[in-house]
């Protein structure tokens, strides 16, 4: 059947209905002759706007999780459901558009481009999109002014510190407006005052766009300023509670 992301629905106002689902994930790997079991049975909704943390230990699963919820690994078993669409049983080459329409990415590495510029790392996935180059500036430019940083816009990563580097993967996560954000330990290398500045602007960030973000941490700190703190040990989610932190 021939796949459009716009005949799917999810450009669509759709009330009432999460805007991803995980239901039963178990995801194994093979390690010489054994068998892990990363995520064992795990359930998760998640509504459209919100907030959600993932907080565990190393190994815990929460990785897995997250890389799984955005369609990067298939599970082994259970199904990922984004706005009606099953994740997992998408063909590669689909996951990669559906992907880049509606997903962006923060990593605890920042995986900035050496040789572009901060603007130009932040526009590079407009120009997978055939956005014009002014228009792609325009925007970049304006993203990395929200981050504070539009004076060291025509600075490459290596003349930026570890700091300005996170800001500008954040706000390459946010150039095309994407419907939901997945970070992996994104303040995993900062120190506590560089780490608030970051969490009050993503707060602030997505409440304003309503968008939703998902994000790992094994930082509690961090994870109060979630909407929802979920609990992960030893692939299983075992409880969770509210957040909320507000931003200063």
């Amino acid at each position: 059947m021939f796949f459009n992301l716009y005949t799917v629905g999810i450009d669509k106002e759709v009330k009432n209905v999460p805007i991803l689902e995980l239901r039963n994930i178990v995801k194994k790997y093979r390690v010489g002759k054994e068998v892990v079991t990363a995520l064992n049975g795990v359930d998760l909704s998640v509504e459209e706007g919100e907030f959600i943390a993932i907080l565990g230990t190393s190994g815990c699963g929460k990785t897995t999780l997250l890389n799984v919820a955005a369609g990067l690994e298939r599970p082994t078993r259970g199904e990922v459901i984004f706005r009606g669409v099953v994740m997992n049983k998408l063909k590669e080459s689909q996951k990669v558009l559906f992907r880049r329409k509606y997903m962006g990415f923060i990593f605890q590495f920042n995986n900035l481009i050496p040789i572009l510029t901060a603007q130009e790392n932040v526009a590079l996935p407009l120009l997978f999109d055939g956005v014009p180059t002014r228009e792609r500036h325009i925007r970049a430019v304006r993203e990395l002014a929200r981050m504070g940083l539009k004076e060291r816009r025509l600075h490459k990563p290596l003349e930026m510190s570890g700091g300005q580097q996170q800001r500008v993967s954040i706000a390459r996560a946010f150039i095309h407006n994407p419907r939901i954000i997945f970070a992996d330990e994104l303040t995993g290398n900062l120190d506590s005052k560089t780490t608030h500045e970051i969490m009050c602007y993503l707060q602030e960030t997505i409440r304003e766009r309503k968008q939703t973000f998902i994000m790992v941490t094994h930082d509690r700190d961090v994870a109060k300023f979630a909407d929802r703190i979920i609990y992960m040990l030893d692939g299983k989610i075992v409880s969770e509670e509210e957040g909320g932190k507000q931003y200063a």
